[in-house]
C-alpha cells in the first residue's frame, strides 16, 4: 500500500506531503489546480522521464519520494531479487532530479531506472488519463487475456518464445549456407590456411605477457645493471660510503652501551633487524646483477617470437585467447565443409523438428487462452453489467492466425455490443470514450482480483460519464477498494462521495509565486468540495443540502 507521497520542488510544488488511507482515496480540485501532476510526480518516482521545464523557478533540483508498506510474496520476490530489505516493514523509493541527471534509491541505496520499475510492477498499477484508447489495439487485447490467464500460460508463452526464437537462428543460418563448389573451395582455402598458420605458431595463454616483460627487461639490460650496480655501491659494506659499513659501525658503538639500560638493548635489537633486511637486499641484487648479462641470441629468439605473437593479434584477435578461439573457429569450419552437403541437410531436419516443436508450443499455449478467455468474458460481462451497460454482450475472441510470432499463433480480440438486437462488433467499432473507459475499468477491476498489486491508481477514469452511470462507476471504484488501496483523480460528485479518505488539490499566488498544495478535508470541507463538484458557484445552504444528501447516499451504498 502506497503510504506517503512527498514532492518538493516540482512545478507548482515547492512542499507537498499526502498521507494516502487504505480504501478509496480521492483527489479532486480545480481545473488546472494540479491533479494530474501530483501523478506524474508517481510517474517521475518509478523513472518516467523528467524534463528540465518541470523543475520549479528557482530551484536547483526536485525531489520525489514514495512510501510503500512491505506486503505480499511478489514484494518480498523482488526484493530478494534486488538484493534489498524492508526498511522498519516499508519500501522507500525516491529520486532526485536535476537538470540531465536523476538519482533513484530504494530504502537508501542507489540503484538504476530499471530495478525501479521492477519493484514498482509489483507495488503498483497506474492507469493514465488516455491508457483506454489503447483497447483499439488487438495487440493491447492479447496483453490483457495474457495477464489474466497469469501462471497458466507464463510457462507455455516462454516456449513459444524459445521455440520462435530457435526457429529464426536455423532459418538464418540455413539462408546463408548457399555456397556452389567455387566458393566452398576458397572458403576451404583459406580456413586451412589460417587454421595451420595458428596451429603451427604453438601458443599457450599468457605466453605475450612473459613475452613482453623479458623483452623490456633485455631491451633495458645495460641501463637496469648500471642502477643495480649504483645501488648495490651506496647500500653494501664495502668502502666508507656504504650503507651496509656504516651499519656496522653504528651496531658496534651501540652494543657498547647497552649493559647499562634495557631500553638500549631494544633499540639495538630494532638495528640488527635492519642491519639483516640489508644484507639480505644486498645478496639479492647481486645475485640478480649475476642474472642481468645480455645474451645477443636469447635476445632475438625474443623478439622474433613476440613479433610473431603480435602478427597473429593484427589478423586472428586482441588476445591468445581470441587467436586460439578463432582457430577453433577456422577448424569447425574445416570439418563442415568437409561434408558440407551432410551439414545443410542437417540444418534442413534441425528447422523441421524445430518448427514442429514450435507448433506444439503454440497449440499448447493456444489451448490456455482458449480456455481462460471463456472465463473473463464470463467475468468482464459481470463487471460491465455493474458499470451501466445492462445489455452488454462480450465476447475474447481466440483465433489461429496464419502467421506465428514469438507470442504464438492466436490472434486475440475483444467483441462487444452494447444494446440488444446489435451484434459483436470489434471493441474499436462500437465503443465510444466514455464507454472505453468504463470497459478499462472493468478489466482493471477484473485483472486485479488476480494478483497481489495492491495500489491501484486511476487518473480521471471517469471521462466521458455522468448521471447514473456515474453512480455505477462509483459503485465499482467502492468495491475495488474494499480488497485494493485505490487513488483516484475526478470531477465526478458521485464518485468523490465515495470516498475513504478526500483531498483537495489547491493552487495559491502570493508574493508574485503560486503554489499547488495537497490537503485531505473531511465534514464541512468535504461538503464544500461535493457542493463544487455539483457545480455550485456559491456556499448556500441549498447546496450543502444536496452535498449532503449526495454523501449519504454514498454511505448507504458503500454499507450494502
Amino acid at each position: 500500500m502506497l503510504q506517503r507521497l512527498h514532492v518538493k520542488n516540482l512545478a507548482l510544488m515547492e512542499e507537498t506531503e499526502v498521507e494516502f488511507a487504505p480504501g478509496l482515496n480521492i483527489l479532486t480540485g480545480e481545473t488546472g489546480a494540479g491533479k494530474s501532476l501530483l501523478i506524474g510526480s508517481v510517474n517521475l518516482a518509478l523513472g518516467a522521464k523528467f524534463e528540465k521545464d518541470m523543475l520549479r523557478e528557482g530551484a536547483e533540483s526536485a525531489l520525489v519520494e514514495l512510501v510503500f508498506s512491505c506486503e505480499g510474496s511478489d514484494v518480498a520476490q523482488m526484493l530478494a531479487k534486488l538484493e534489498l530489505e524492508p526498511e522498519d516493514g516499508s519500501i522507500i523509493i525516491s529520486r532526485r532530479m536535476q537538470p540531465g541527471r536523476s538519482v533513484c534509491k530504494i530504502n537508501g541505496e542507489t540503484v538504476t531506472a530499471k530495478q525501479v520499475k521492477e519493484l514498482a510492477e509489483v507495488l503498483l498499477d497506474i492507469h493514465g488519463q488516455h491508457e483506454h484508447q489503447s483497447l483499439l489495439h488487438k495487440k493491447k487485447h492479447m496483453e490483457i487475456l495474457d495477464a489474466y490467464c497469469g501462471e497458466a500460460c507464463e510457462d507455455k508463452a516462454r516456449a513459444v518464445a524459445v521455440a520462435y526464437e530457435t526457429c529464426r537462428r536455423l532459418e538464418r543460418e540455413l539462408a546463408e549456407e548457399s555456397m556452389d563448389e567455387t566458393a566452398k573451395a576458397r572458403e576451404q582455402s583459406l580456413a586451412e590456411f589460417e587454421w595451420k598458420e595458428i596451429e603451427d605458431a604453438h601458443l599457450r595463454e599468457g605466453e605475450d605477457e612473459e613475452l613482453e616483460q623479458l623483452y623490456r627487461r633485455m631491451s633495458n639490460s645495460r641501463k637496469i645493471s648500471e642502477s643495480l650496480a649504483e645501488s648495490y655501491r651506496y647500500s653494501g659494506t664495502d668502502g666508507e660510503g656504504g650503507a651496509g659499513a656504516s651499519l656496522s659501525r653504528a651496531l658496534r658503538a651501540l652494543g657498547a652501551v647497552t649493559m647499562y639500560d634495557e631500553r638500549l638493548a631494544e633499540l639495538e635489537r630494532q638495528l640488527s633487524e635492519v642491519d639483516s633486511l640489508l644484507a639480505d637486499y644486498n645478496r639479492d641484487i647481486a645475485e640478480y646483477m649475476g642474472d642481468c648479462e645480455f645474451d645477443g641470441e636469447e635476445f632475438a629468439r625474443v623478439e622474433e617470437r613476440l613479433n610473431t605473437v603480435n602478427r597473429l593479434k593484427g589478423k586472428y584477435g586482441n588476445s591468445i585467447q581470441e587467436i586460439l578461439a578463432y582457430g577453433e573457429s577456422r577448424q569447425a569450419l574445416l570439418e563442415k565443409l568437409s561434408d558440407y552437403d551432410n551439414y545443410v541437410q542437417k540444418l534442413r531436419e534441425e528447422l523441421a523438428a524445430a518448427k514442429q516443436t514450435l507448433e506444439e508450443a503454440c497449440a499448447g499455449l493456444s489451448e490456455v487462452r482458449r480456455k481462460y478467455a471463456v472465463q473473463l468474458t464470463e467475468e468482464l460481462t459481470q463487471a460491465l453489467q455493474q458499470l451501466n451497460f445492462p445489455a452488454v454482450q462480450f465476447e475474447t475472441a481466440v483465433r489461429p492466425e496464419g502467421q506465428i510470432t514469438a507470442q504464438g499463433y492466436d490472434d486475440v480480440e475483444f467483441l462487444i455490443s452494447t444494446n440488444p438486437g446489435e451484434h459483436l462488433k470489434p471493441l474499436g467499432q462500437v465503443a465510444s470514450g466514455g464507454e472505453l473507459s468504463r470497459v478499462m475499468l472493468a478489466i482493471k477491476t477484473v485483472l486485479a482480483g488476480r494478483d497481489e498489486i495492491d495500489t491501484l491508481i486511476f487518473d480521471e477514469i471517469d471521462v466521458g460519464i455522468s448521471g447514473r452511470t456515474a453512480w455505477k462507476v462509483a459503485g465499482q471504484l467502492n468495491v475495488v477498494s474494499t480488497a485494493h488501496q485505490v487513488i483516484c483523480i475526478t470531477h465526478l460528485p458521485q464518485i468523490a462521495a465515495m470516498a475513504d479518505a478526500h483531498f483537495v488539490i489547491e493552487k495559491s499566488s502570493t508574493d508574485d509565486r503560486t503554489i499547488t498544495d495537497v490537503r485531505q478535508v473531511d465534514g464541512d470541507e468535504e461538503l464544500a468540495e461535493l457542493a463544487r463538484l455539483l457545480g455550485s458557484d456559491v456556499l448556500t445552504q441549498a447546496a450543502l443540502s444536496n452535498a449532503r444528501e449526495l454523501r449519504e447516499q454514498a454511505l448507504e451504498q458503500k454499507s450494502e
